[in-house]
């Protein structure tokens, strides 16, 4: 009983601090275009090119992952928070020149990206064996519920001025690193706690098996529709349907709290039903959604339907759909987790899935520009709808193992 109380005590704290670190997060995450725009006055093809300095750091994160993976799993979520923080700080309270406001934009992302593997891989190590799937679901509910308070807040302060990149001070990127550092603070205390959940032994190694090769599929795929729901869905609204910014924030606030109901749930159906079952839902919901997408961005080029009223609250809809079905990556984590052949696999493997997306995101945004400009933005949702087929095909094939291969999936 002791024991059983102990846990709760470690998961309670984590909690604490996935939550903490959402607060920050949702304070500056979806505002770096308004802050690239007010503050340094660039073009789109600046634009674009900020996603390298930006994006880098996703693939990176695996080998930094590999070489510092001897200090254990939480010890490298407070370097995270700490390298998140120093960026967030500078950018907050200077406007630095161009070229150096770039080496502090990469420092934050780089622990934004460090964190993305570690917290799974903490929470899997937190959470009960028979339970995975509803405590990845309860995380995911706790980041949504204060990603979408953060987001209420920073548009209410935009929205009466009190925030405003204009300002010599960026306080919404000061607010995002003092929560970034409180999170540093409450990782230092779980990691007195509890030890270390994950100390892997041996030396760097870049760990590829062929026995996750369905998994880096999964990854693969996942990061053209990652970089579709976060580029070419808004942009539909935005330069096809004339919506202004605060519709796009609106809607991202309307996602994340369906989300704090709605993910939870999915743990508890991932637990429910199997994995298996669940990676068939997750294949046709991209199917559908990006069909769809591509179905009514024809019929509003082809002047079929007006690109106002009810094609903007059906385009809306999706936006919305789509956002949440790119937080499905749980399903693919509680996979993984279930064909692991040992717990020293798992975040190294979590994070080469990272890397992996994020070579076909930052692919997929460049091509995806140049088939919209030449081809027509439905052949973007065309294409990637295609290549969504390959996540049904490795829902057929997936085998898991022993017990859990039994959840239902038969």
């Amino acid at each position: 009983m002791e024991k059983q109380s102990k846990q709760r005590q470690d998961l309670i704290l984590f909690f604490i601090a996935v939550a903490v670190i959402s607060l920050s997060i949702g304070f500056y995450e979806g505002l770096l275009g308004n802050y690239f725009k007010d503050a340094y006055h660039i073009n789109a093809f600046d634009r674009g090119m900020i996603e390298l300095p930006r994006e880098l750091p996703g693939i990176l994160c695996f080998i930094l992952v590999s070489l510092l993976a001897f200090l254990g799993d939480i010890t490298l979520a407070i370097i995270a928070q700490g390298l998140a923080a120093i960026g967030l700080f500078v950018l907050g309270f200077f406007t630095p020149l161009y070229g150096v406001m770039l080496v502090f934009l990469f420092i934050n992302s780089m622990g934004l990206h460090l964190y993305m593997p570690i917290r799974d891989s903490i929470g899997m190590a937190l959470a009960e064996p028979d339970k995975i799937g509803k405590r990845m679901g309860q995380y995911a509910g706790v980041r949504f519920a204060f990603m979408m308070v953060a987001g209420v807040a920073a548009f209410f302060l935009f929205r009466f001025e009190v925030f405003s990149f204009a300002h010599e001070t960026k306080w919404a990127f000061v607010a995002a690193a003092v929560f970034a550092t409180v999170a540093m603070l409450i990782l230092v205390k779980l990691k007195r706690d509890v030890g270390q959940v994950r100390r892997p032994r041996g030396k760097f190694r870049l760990l590829f098996r062929k026995e996750y090769k369905f998994y880096y599929i999964l990854a693969i795929v996942f990061g053209m529709q990652k970089q579709v729901m976060l580029v070419f869905g808004p942009w539909v609204l935005i330069s096809m349907l004339d919506q202004p910014v605060d519709i796009i924030v609106l809607l991202g606030v309307i996602s994340s709290l369906i989300g704090v109901f709605f993910m939870p749930r999915l743990g508890k159906w991932i637990d429910h039903f199997g994995v298996k079952k669940l990676l068939f839902v997750d294949a046709i919901t991209f199917i559908v959604i990006y069909l769809a997408y591509g179905v009514l961005c024809h019929l509003i080029n082809d002047s079929v339907i007006a690109a106002a009223g009810a094609t903007v609250i059906i385009v809306s809809s999706l936006f919305v759909l789509d956002r949440l079905s790119t937080q499905m990556g749980m399903i693919r984590t509680v996979y993984l987790k279930s064909i692991a052949k040992k717990e020293s696999d798992i975040m190294p493997t979590l994070s080469l899935g990272l890397a992996l997306d994020h070579v076909v995101s930052i692919a997929m945004g460049i091509s995806g520009g140049v088939i919209w400009m030449t081809l027509g933005a439905q052949y973007i949702f065309y294409i990637v709808a295609a290549l969504s087929l390959v996540n049904l095909f490795v829902a057929i094939a997936v085998k898991l193992p022993g017990s859990l291969a039994q959840q239902k999936d038969a």
